[in-house]
């Protein structure tokens, strides 16, 4: 090749050879095939069809034969069924080889002895044995079924048998005409496979000149420049495109030997901040350790005064009461429900910082049996309330049973505290697919919730009634939505939906089980009311 020939050019060239030489082996292996399809087509179409026609044939001249026979033997009209079964398939199986391409002079005229032997065995047999027995009796059928009438009647189905012999001889040829395509196609593959193998082989020595071999050469000093080796010069070898990418590296090189100072002080700097970002992650670990040691301790000093102030409020509530004047009899009742309604607050808040914090392992939980539990748990508020609770369509998530169960019960209480004073109150519970999660669907036909209302709802202490109208301290939805974000779901209410309220949220498909986690606080050893028995509270 001219060394003066651009790559493209060299590479057009070598492609163009190749295809030439490919173009003449598949016109060659294309003519082969096609003359090797048609002898298959013929072995298929024709042939085949053929020898199952005379296959059918032979059949029904059986079936005439053996219909004929069992009508003399019981005189019995059904018996001639297959004997006019016979008849109509016989005419078809005989057409059909009649019209046969592969049919030839001989097989024809078989075909035609076989036909007038059939119709002399019918007129001379067949015929006469029936209109004996509809006539005489079995008996005069009988006589005419003799060793002569079955003698005449091998003489067809050797006639058949014979035909079948020159079918046979068809079929050979067909096939020993499709075995000699077969191998001339083997032949033309060898011998393309072998110009291929050598125009490769071509191909590649002439790559590797014009090619590869500038290539490697400039690759080599390319990594020679990356172990940083910047003051090599790159040399300009081989087709245009490769000069002109050299000179390209070459310059690339320059610009790196000039920009490595800034890059190094650029990390030096990045570490830096690395190492600094370490320290203020480390610093916040610290800060939220301290923070929730605080919040335990905040929580417990603040409860053990409230427990007092509860207590000796109520020992005045019972030992004074009716001795001082309504007004202080108020006041004292005043300052028993704040301290406790404080203590609600407080262990209520404290549970609430608990998500996620304190927990187990994620593990297989049956939502439809956690609601079963949850409506257990809430059994005194629903036959207070008169509440109708239901539930259906309910899978299977990863999460932790404690958590989904206050979820419940939260959404059951809810719906139970703000229910409509006049009408019963109903709750349904359902899931249904959405994507690759799991929607849950609380709806109850309560008071509802007002669209301006429906974030708002979700905010921690977060009330839209007096506190008199409806007790507990403004926590449970707040609570819900961690859990639910907890668990990699999302929780909202529906806006669309017009009667009562429908809080909706939703479980991821497969959600990644999630490691222990314990706060650096020491546990309370007071016991802490249970969740559930607070909502009963609540919602009574």
């Amino acid at each position: 090749m001219n060394p003066q020939w651009t790559l493209r050019r060299r590479v057009a060239a070598l492609g163009l050879l190749m295809a030439t030489v490919l173009t003449f082996l598949a016109a060659g292996a294309t003519t082969t095939a096609i003359a090797n399809r048609d002898q298959l087509d013929k072995l298929v179409d024709t042939v085949g069809p053929m020898r199952a026609a005379s296959d059918q044939l032979l059949a029904a001249l059986v079936n005439q034969e053996t219909g004929v026979r069992g009508f003399v033997l019981h005189g019995s009209a059904e018996d001639l069924a297959p004997y006019q079964k016979g008849l109509d398939d016989e005419r078809t199986a005989a057409a059909v080889i009649a019209s046969s391409p592969a049919a030839t002079a001989d097989i024809k005229q078989d075909l035609t002895r076989v036909t007038r032997l059939a119709a002399a065995w019918r007129a001379t047999v067949a015929e006469p044995a029936i209109a004996a027995v509809r006539s005489q009796g079995t008996s005069a059928g009988q006589a005419i079924l003799n060793d002569l009438a079955r003698q005449q009647f091998d003489a067809i189905r050797a006639a058949v048998v014979g035909m079948q012999d020159r079918m046979r001889v068809v079929r050979d040829d067909a096939v020993a005409s499709i075995r000699g395509s077969s191998t001339t196609l083997l032949f033309v593959l060898i011998v393309a496979t072998v110009l291929v193998i050598a125009t490769c082989v071509g191909l590649l020595v002439a790559l590797q000149r014009t090619v590869i071999g500038p290539v490697t050469d400039l690759a080599v000093q390319v990594r020679s420049v990356a172990r940083g080796n910047y003051g090599l010069a790159i040399t300009e070898t081989g087709p245009p495109e490769l000069e002109r990418l050299a000179r390209d590296v070459d310059a690339m090189r320059q610009k790196i030997a000039s920009d490595l100072a800034e890059v190094e002080a650029a990390r030096i700097q990045i570490e830096e901040t690395n190492l600094l970002l370490e320290q203020q992650a480390a610093e916040l670990v610290r800060s939220n350790r301290d923070l929730e040691q605080f919040a335990y301790v905040a929580s417990h000093d603040l409860q053990e005064p409230l427990r007092k102030v509860a207590s000796f409020c109520q020992l005045l509530q019972r030992r004074y009461a009716g001795q001082l004047d309504e007004r202080a009899d108020q006041y004292i009742a005043f300052a028993v429900n704040g301290a406790q309604r404080m203590q609600r607050l407080i262990n209520d808040l404290l549970a609430f910082s608990r998500i996620g914090r304190m927990t187990a392992r994620f593990a297989e939980v049956d939502l439809d049996r956690i609601v079963a539990d949850a409506v257990g748990q809430l059994d005194g508020a629903r036959e207070a309330a008169g509440a109708e609770i239901t539930w259906s369509g309910l899978p299977t998530v990863r999460g932790e049973e404690t958590l989904l169960t206050n979820l419940v019960i939260n959404l059951i209480g809810n719906s139970l505290k703000f229910r409509r004073p006049d009408e019963p109150c109903r709750v349904h519970i359902s899931g249904r697919r959405v994507d690759d999660s799991w929607e849950i669907s609380c709806v109850d036909n309560g008071i509802g919730i007002e669209r301006e209302f429906a974030d708002k709802v979700f905010v921690i202490f977060q009330r839209l009634h007096p506190r008199d109208a409806y007790p507990g301290t403004g926590i449970g939805l707040a609570v819900a939505k961690k859990i639910v974000e907890y668990h990699g779901g999302r929780i909202w209410t529906d806006t669309e939906h017009r009667v009562g309220a429908a809080i909706r949220f939703t479980f991821p498909m497969a959600a990644e089980p999630v490691e222990v986690t314990e706060s650096a606080a020491p546990i309370d050893p007071t016991p802490q009311p249970d969740y559930a028995d607070r909502v009963k509270e609540s919602v009574a």
